[in-house]
């Protein structure tokens, strides 16, 4: 498999609406329970953190995954914390590409002066957890019973890795 990590363009509209309703029609990664249209990249661009949001493409199939950094809150007195998302598809989990893309992010919020990192999980989202704590992060948070999706109640878990 050949892979590489790059910036967003306008042209990566359709795989990222296709990744993110991969997870919202089959998982609880993604909160919605309906799919998102072409606003949601324009939503995704508007809440980025200066520009760093990416893609990974593999070579043969495109456009597998996508993350990006937002601001925690728009208050300048929070500039030094930012939230992760990104989602890959399936079956390019457990690949080394989510640590990766990590490193890449990891390295955009250095450069912004960012200390804190955090991320929201859903609590039914085992994978995503594990995976965090694997790469560092610790729980910070949790707000019971704030989701229902597929007639399953969930908790939010915030998850926080500081950089320094």
């Amino acid at each position: 498999m050949n892979v590489k990590i790059r910036k967003v363009t306008s042209e990566d509209k359709n795989s990222i609406a296709s990744i993110f309703n991969y997870y919202v029609k089959n998982s609880f990664a993604a909160y919605p329970e309906n799919k998102v249209g072409d606003e949601f990249f324009e939503r995704l661009i508007s809440v980025t953190y200066n520009d760093s949001f990416y893609v990974i493409e593999d070579s043969n199939t495109g456009v597998v995954g996508f993350g990006l950094l937002k601001k925690y809150h728009p208050a300048e007195t929070t500039r030094q914390t930012a939230e992760l998302t990104y989602f890959l598809y399936p079956e390019h989990l457990r690949l080394g590409l989510g640590e990766k893309l990590l490193e890449v992010l990891y390295s955009d919020a250095k450069s912004y002066g960012v200390k804190t990192l955090l991320a929201h999980i859903s609590s039914l989202n085992e994978i995503s957890i594990n995976f965090h704590l694997k790469n560092g992060f610790i729980e910070c948070g949790r707000f019971k019973n704030v989701g229902k999706k597929f007639g399953k109640e969930f908790d939010v878990v915030w998850v926080q890795k500081f950089l320094e």
